[in-house]
């Protein structure tokens, strides 16, 4: 499986630091031997204890001075930030989750009355090191002069509704048109956008209004954007049996209407697409690009539209063998990262996704909701604050870990 490495390192003793420190020791029992035996020698060995210890104060310090750039520490040479568990938090959320004016209502969840706090103090803790928490204003610098664009499905306008919560004390101007967000920080001269593309390639109206996908062609809005200095790209979520229409006289190549493809398929078809369209259009040398993984749903007695529910999850799974089987999709998408050419920073949070069945909106849609029978639940999407806030870490600190030189592959 591939998985985005991002590398802290924490540098062992060196052997002669090692040897050092071994002798020191040795010298210290010694002479506290002596002095009990032999008190006559005690100024002696004051003398050299002194000695000893102001070279083994000098050797730690320079051990600390030469490692104090290192963040964060770790004691392994790769460290996988998307592997870890989840930690309870008390300092968490990082914004407050009444005030943020760019939730939508539909993932407001405090605000539509859910009020058992616990999904909100969670923080993401990958095993054997730390990543750095989300810092607003060193983002703002990353992102001074740039344009950082979303590209995906409806869980990217969870993303970029958190990343822009994150940086909300900016003060940006906001507009909308359509399925288009755009975000602009007048003092930094930047902008985050969102371009909604739930399938990345390009979905199609015939002369009688059939909607077919257009397995060949990417979406086209998106080859506007192509310059931006980050794109970050998903999708997932729309490719099952429900949204392609079973597969049925949906997928196009061409002229040609397939009869009947599986989604899987059609899936790594359009995957290859992108691919291709990014290895084409994107200069490497300007634009950083980004992939995130899958995130995982959690109905329970059926889908979203079938009477499935989540509304009883008050916490997070803490048990990794009760985890779903790593995504199909997640499988597909890694084959075809690993055949580019175009360095892809894959932030794999479907792990990390798949432990919070808390984090839904379920019945918490819009103010006021109440279970009721035949309501429809949301265990896709999340609230925010929440879970999104976790991929915004660790879009951050895959940016400052790249701008530091730390060893980063896919």
């Amino acid at each position: 499986m591939l998985t985005l490495q991002n590398i802290s390192i924490s540098k062992h003793l060196s052997s002669t630091r090692t040897t050092t420190l071994i002798l020191t020791c040795f010298v210290l029992i010694s002479s506290l031997l002596i002095l009990i035996n032999y008190p006559s020698t005690t100024n002696t060995l004051l003398s050299t204890l002194s000695f000893q210890l102001f070279s083994f104060s000098n050797t730690t310090n320079s051990f600390a001075n030469n490692n104090s750039n290192v963040d964060p520490p770790s004691n392994k040479k790769h460290c996988d930030i998307f592997d870890g568990r989840w930690v309870y938090d008390d300092s968490y959320p990082v914004y407050d989750p009444s005030s943020c004016p760019y939730v939508e209502p539909g993932f407001s969840c405090f605000n539509n009355g859910r009020h058992d706090l616990g999904y909100l103090k969670y923080r993401w803790q990958p095993y054997g090191c730390d990543i750095p928490r989300f810092d607003a204003k060193k983002m703002m610098e990353m992102l001074r002069g740039k344009r950082l664009v979303f590209v995906g499905d409806s869980l990217s306008r969870n993303m970029c509704q958190s990343l822009i919560c994150h940086l909300m004390a900016f003060k940006g101007q906001t507009y909308r048109s359509g399925l288009f967000y755009n975000y602009y920080f007048k003092d930094y001269n930047c902008s985050i956008s969102l371009i909604t593309a739930p399938f990345l390639v390009q979905q199609h109206k015939l002369p009688n209004k059939k909607e077919t996908l257009r397995l060949d062609t990417m979406e086209a809005t998106i080859s506007k954007y192509r310059d931006a200095d980050f794109l970050i790209f998903n999708t997932g979520h729309w490719w099952n049996p429900n949204k392609s229409k079973n597969g049925e006289n949906f997928f196009q190549e061409g002229d040609v209407i397939q009869s009947n493809m599986t989604v899987g398929v059609a899936y790594t078809k359009a995957l290859k697409t992108w691919a291709k369209w990014v290895d084409t259009n994107v200069n490497t040398t300007k634009t950083k690009v980004f992939f995130r993984g899958y995130a995982n749903t959690h109905f329970r007695g059926g889908d979203w539209d079938t009477k499935g529910t989540c509304h009883n999850e008050i916490t997070p799974i803490t048990d990794e063998k009760l985890l779903k089987p790593y995504s199909w999709l997640m499988q597909t998408l890694e084959t075809v990262i690993s055949e580019m050419k175009t360095p892809v920073i894959y932030l794999n949070i479907t792990k990390s996704t798949a432990y919070r069945k808390d984090g839904h909106p379920s019945i918490y849609r819009y103010p006021g909701s109440k279970l009721r029978l035949g309501v429809i639940q949301d265990c896709s999407h999340w609230c925010l604050p929440g879970v999104p806030d976790s991929w915004n870490q660790l879009l951050y600190a895959s940016l400052l870990f790249s701008s530091k030189g730390f060893n980063m592959t896919t």
